[in-house]
């Protein structure tokens, strides 16, 4: 049971995974740093709050505290963005490069491969017909 369990955890995926989970946490803290403290302040210069989570609204007596949800947006915006700009873009990129030098292989059509493989069996010497009996 351990063996197989130690053999699990030793699996290229398992790790992989386990990284992407530490740079993703510290991408997220990066992310959230960058959002409170430079586009937060920015938006609020030209607003004028600061804050978005100390804003709500009334309604029946009911407190609707909708700041939070802003301030959310706003950060899965910008995580959005910057995973988009530098990571999803410059993997496509990459993949696009590398794909620039092959030469995709396609199916040839079954009327296609016909003639090809006639035109092999002609070129071959072999009519695909019967042998005649030796004496």
């Amino acid at each position: 049971m351990l063996k197989g369990f130690r053999e699990f955890i030793m699996r290229g995926n398992v790790i992989d995974l386990a990284i992407a989970v530490v740079i993703g946490t510290a991408f997220a803290a990066l992310v959230k740093a960058l959002v409170s403290d430079l586009l937060t302040p920015l938006i609020a210069a030209i607003t004028g709050s600061p804050n978005f989570g100390s804003l709500h609204f009334t309604l029946h007596h009911s407190t609707f505290l909708y700041g939070d949800v802003v301030n959310a947006l706003i950060t899965f915006v910008a995580v959005a963005i910057v995973v988009y700009f530098f990571v999803v873009f410059p993997m496509n990129k990459l993949a696009e490069r590398r794909a620039r030098g092959k030469v995709e292989v396609t199916e040839l059509p079954p009327d296609i491969a016909l003639l090809t493989e006639i035109r092999d069996l002609l070129a071959a010497g072999d009519d695909g017909g019967p042998k005649p009996a030796l004496p």
